[in-house]
């Protein structure tokens, strides 16, 4: 059978079984021994092992248990509540300011967890009930704290820029310092939309009681306001600053985060047997999750490039005569409708190996199509109809939230982070604080 037939049928073997419901890491591990077989006989069993032993040895990757532990464990410690809490009467005065104030608590947040179900829950728990009761409009709340839970995809560290960093074969390091401008030029445009809508639309948005303000600095405003930042501060400069300052690697960073988690939850009086073993499960189950879907994707790409699907894909899209930011364009098209349908963590697995052989062949900047591709990997998240974040939401939402009022919410920041990606793939100088020594 020719290579292109045999690409041609494990992928639309791979597309009905998971269409079908089949889980994703099965699928992949099942077809790859499936068509390994065939393909190689029973010398595929010699190289599958080694393989993955590959994974197992991988140093960079020990970074994801110690990222989940540290969002898991800081989720546990209540300072979450404490800064939303004060961000929310910093704020006040502005038209919008709980909103406002849930974008740049997501902002933080996502600096010192990147666990979108644990920011998202918390913020749901929170500030979902406050905002209504404020008088804030069910699509702008809802919107404002699924795209706000999400943040930690791509502000740093990000468990999506390790997992891409070891896929993509590039600096993790050099993806967090990348991630800063993107990050921030993001933050800015929720802002400023809500903002907009503040002024445009004040009954949807308006601004907290002069009252409550006034209580809130008579009573202690400025310790409230240290305690809120203090602690958050210290783990993103435990974690960020050791990476930026060259003490630690990211790896050697998540395991100071995980560390200094513990510490900020025991410093709160949360710390108990419990937590640490609920804390524990959870780092366990997600870690496995992400694991065993590696393992899997890891067989797939063993198979895709033993029967010259690498070769077929190149000489497709040579035929078709693409320029190269157009083929990115697609690439970008295509991770951003799957992002809809599967999780990122498959997205980065099945996707990112396929079109290296070719992102490689165009001389792109690795680093720049990472930051690229993490952006929209995040809109994985807020896409209906699978949108994990939604469903995390929903979850907490009072009764009163429908399905349709998130869906409707996430709308203009799901095009806002579209807006990121284009201004990106338009100007890569952008990303000016890429080391020297990432470029390619």
């Amino acid at each position: 059978m020719s290579p292109e037939l045999l690409t041609l049928l494990l992928f639309g073997c791979l597309i009905a079984l998971l269409l079908m419901g089949f889980p994703v890491a099965f699928t992949l591990g099942g077809l790859s021994i499936v068509f390994g077989y065939f393909a190689f006989g029973f010398e595929f069993f010699n190289l599958l092992p080694m393989r993955v032993f590959g994974i197992m040895t991988n140093y960079v990757l020990i970074a994801v248990p110690l990222f989940v532990f540290m969002g898991t464990m800081l989720e546990k410690s209540g300072i979450a509540e404490r800064l939303l809490d004060t961000m929310s009467l910093l704020l006040g005065r502005l038209k919008g300011g709980l909103a406002l104030s849930v974008v740049v608590v997501g902002a933080l947040l996502g600096a010192t967890t990147g666990v979108v179900g644990a920011t998202v829950t918390t913020m749901g728990l929170l500030s979902l009930p406050t905002m209504l009761k404020r008088g804030f409009s069910k699509t702008l709340s809802t919107g404002t704290i699924a795209a706000a839970g999400t943040l930690g995809q791509l502000v740093p560290p990000s468990v999506v820029m390790v997992l891409l960093g070891s896929v993509m074969n590039v600096s993790v390091g050099d993806m967090f310092a990348a991630a800063i401008v993107p990050s921030a030029i993001l933050v800015t445009s929720y802002l400023i939309y809500i903002y907009i809508i503040a002024l445009i639309k004040p009954e949807q948005a308006p601004p907290i009681q002069a009252e409550e303000l006034a209580y809130f600095w008579r009573q202690g405003a400025f310790m409230r306001i240290f305690r809120a930042f203090i602690l958050p501060a210290f783990l993103v400069v435990a974690v960020l600053g050791s990476i930026y300052a060259g003490i630690a690697t990211p790896t050697e960073a998540a395991a100071v985060g995980a560390l200094a988690a513990t510490i900020l939850t025991a410093l709160e009086k949360k710390l108990t047997w419990s937590v640490v073993v609920d804390v524990c499960k959870q780092t366990t189950f997600l870690t496995s999750m992400v694991f065993i879907i590696l393992v899997g994707a890891t067989a797939f790409g063993l198979v895709f490039r033993g029967i010259g699907g690498d070769d077929v894909l190149v000489h497709l899209i040579e035929r078709s005569n693409l320029s190269p930011k157009l083929f990115l364009a697609f690439v970008l098209i295509g991770i951003f409708i799957a992002g809809a349908f599967i999780d990122f963590i498959e997205i980065t697995f099945i996707f990112v190996p396929v079109i290296m052989p070719l992102l490689v062949k165009y001389e792109f900047n690795l680093i720049w199509v990472g930051m690229l591709i993490t952006v929209c990997l995040q809109t994985s998240f807020l896409t209906p109809p699978f949108g994990f974040t939604l469903f995390y939401l929903k979850g907490v939402a009072p009764p009163e939230i429908s399905t349709g009022d998130v869906y409707r919410g996430v709308v203009p920041f799901i095009t806002l982070q579209l807006f990121v990606v284009a201004l990106l793939l338009l100007f890569p100088e952008l990303l000016a604080v890429i080391p020297t020594g990432a470029r390619r």
